[in-house]
């Protein structure tokens, strides 16, 4: 089983797939992973690969941790969980005491000797996803242009807070304004409301001079009068 290399592109898409089908495809660790490296686990979730490098959460015994690509391979067919198990450090043989010659003395009863005792291996420590943690940029600016009741305002708002209350700008500021925005139909409408305002005016403009022209008149036959 070559465990050397990490799973390629092809391969982690495989994977997604193979996930949203409802499987969980057998990975075996690489070289890369270390102590584990040789066992297998159950890929059951791939994350964002943007957020962090470690984005292939397998599943191995009771845990769950998040591995990269590099510290993966796809497992062979028939291939089982393998535990790798701790090799025995070797005994030290007991000292063998010198004689002793004693002369009427009592004997002492040899010291017990306690039984070697089997120091078991720790289990290695989890690996904890490390997620990138991305800058916050500004809040949004916005600027709004608005029409109503013949007026053209512009206000500005940068996330919550109001820069600029809505304030009246001329009719040719507001047409310059939306000759940047490069929406044909939004300076269409526009010029379509100006139209519609400039004979509205052309109309008012008219009727006042037919106003005043009654007006001079009944002046002018005022001043004869007299």
């Amino acid at each position: 089983m070559d465990a050397g290399q990490g799973l390629s592109t092809s391969e982690v898409q495989s994977i997604r797939e193979a996930l949203a089908a409802g499987r969980k495809p057998r990975v075996v660790f690489t070289a890369a992973a270390g102590q584990i490296a040789g066992q297998v686990g159950q890929v059951i979730e791939l994350t964002d690969p943007e957020v962090s490098d470690e984005f292939v959460v397998v599943r191995f015994g009771r845990d769950e941790l998040p591995f990269s690509p590099a510290d993966l391979a796809v497992a062979p067919k028939g291939v089982t969980r393998r535990v790798v198990e701790p090799k025995p450090e070797p005994e030290e043989p007991p000292a063998v005491a010198a004689p002793e010659f004693v002369l009427d003395t009592p004997r002492v009863p040899a010291p017990r000797q306690e039984e070697p005792k089997v120091e078991q291996t720790e289990k290695p420590p989890a690996r904890r996803a490390v997620k990138a943690v991305k800058p916050k940029g500004p809040a949004g600016l916005t600027v709004t242009l608005a029409y109503a009741d013949g007026e053209w305002t512009v206000a500005a708002q940068q996330g919550s807070k109001a820069l600029a209350k809505p304030y009246v700008v001329k009719p040719a500021e507001a047409l310059k304004m939306v000759a940047l925005v490069d929406v044909p139909g939004v300076q269409e409408a526009v010029e379509q409301i100006l139209g519609t305002e400039r004979a509205e005016a052309e109309q008012q403009a008219e009727k006042l001079r037919a106003e005043l022209a009654e007006i001079e008149a009944r002046l002018a036959e005022l001043r004869e009068a007299r």
